[in-house]
């Protein structure tokens, strides 16, 4: 093959023409028979014909280089199917006659969450440390070690610098989450919402199941606390979507779920569950169907506080400002103060002691609705 009519000062496009993964085997031609045959994998190509010692397959969305080496250690191979049950007879987990491993998994499997492993629990920032890097390069903070048995995962997430943020379009397999801006701003866009917007501190989102998003910039100091139902959830990378999405359907139902943008300036304050606070309500109790109610609370200066019980399966606080000490039956009191988190278990009680007038709290309950009872 020549370059014949090419301009020679034209650069080719650097391109991938394709990609395989390699897959040496000590029984070529059993793995290649097993491959192609009862996992339904084709062959593509071969090599040399006389004696095979690589065979290129594909199926599934991969491809495969299948080498000879008689050295080689045993591989593993992961299948996602929508019906696991169609492929290879409903099993499971298969060994190649190399040794391979191959596992048959849901490729959407069904979202469970794990009963609540019911404790008492504050967790307070630690003076200069306690922050992770995780996804697009921020920082985050446990705020449930343990997760409650993987029932709930709350992070303190922040990004220190001014700018635009290396994230992309994606989606969470999950059942609940929310997205409340603690501190700074943070510019978001999400899929059938609209243009990009601002959301500011005391502002908030849910996150429905699956809708795409991306966070696109953020101010210097972004702090906001994400909760997620369950802990252990899958994030996806969308490819192919672009954002905004051409239409607007605010009232788009997600899996039981719809958005919702709160913001703080635009709330009404009203009585809280608890004698001394008034809230406001984030409508996220009707948009999740009551699975989930987020509320911020602010003290009334002055008003007594009583001691309560909850019957709430999950029940979380993060201080936003102020201070008090929480007297919870049975334990020492615990002094709380801005970004201290907090789990209360039901059927205990709780003493709010010693508020500052500015103690403000979000509280997030799963359910939406629960009883409290006071005294």
């Amino acid at each position: 093959m020549t370059d014949a009519g090419r301009d020679p000062a034209q650069k080719p496009t650097p391109s991938v023409a394709r990609a395989v993964a390699r897959f040496p085997t000590a029984d070529f031609d059993g793995d290649l028979r097993f491959l192609t045959g009862q996992l339904g994998f084709r062959l593509d190509r071969i090599w040399p014909a006389d004696a095979p010692r690589v065979a290129e397959i594909s199926g599934h969305g991969t491809a495969i280089s299948l080498e000879r080496d008689d050295e080689a250690r045993p591989g593993e191979l992961r299948l996602y199917a929508d019906y696991p049950a169609s492929v290879a007879g409903g099993r499971t987990d298969l060994r190649a006659p190399g040794g391979h491993r191959v596992w048959i998994a849901a490729a959407k499997p069904p979202v469970v969450v794990p009963p609540t492993e019911h404790r008492f629990l504050v967790t307070r920032p630690e003076p200069g440390g306690g922050w992770g890097v995780g996804r697009a390069g921020m920082q985050y903070r446990d705020l449930i070690p343990g997760r409650l048995g993987g029932a709930i995962i709350a992070s303190h997430i922040r990004i220190p610098e001014a700018g635009p943020v290396p994230d992309q379009v994606h989606f969470h397999t999950i059942r609940f989450q929310l997205i409340f801006c603690h501190r700074g701003w943070v510019r978001l866009v999400y899929e059938d919402q609209g243009p990009p917007f601002v959301l500011r501190a005391g502002d908030c989102v849910i996150q429905p199941p699956e809708i795409r998003h991306r966070v696109l910039e953020s101010s210097a100091g972004l702090e906001v606390v994400e909760i997620g139902v369950p802990a252990d959830h899958l994030t996806s990378m969308d490819h192919d979507l672009e954002l905004p999405t051409p239409h607007h359907r605010p009232d788009r139902d997600f899996a039981g779920t719809r958005f919702v943008l709160h913001r703080e300036a635009e709330a009404a304050w009203t009585p809280w569950r608890l004698p001394g606070f008034e809230a406001r309500e984030t409508g996220i109790g009707d948009a999740t169907r009551g699975i989930a109610g987020v509320r911020v609370a602010r003290r009334i200066p002055g008003a007594a506080v009583p001691n309560h019980r909850h019957d709430a399966d999950l029940l979380f606080g993060f201080v936003r400002a102020g201070a008090a000490r929480l007297a919870v039956e049975g334990q020492p009191p615990e002094p709380l103060a801005a970004d201290t988190a907090f789990v209360l278990p039901p059927g205990v009680a709780v003493g709010i002691e010693d508020p500052s007038d500015d103690l403000e709290l979000l509280e997030v309950t799963l359910p939406a609705d629960f009883e409290t009872t006071l005294g």
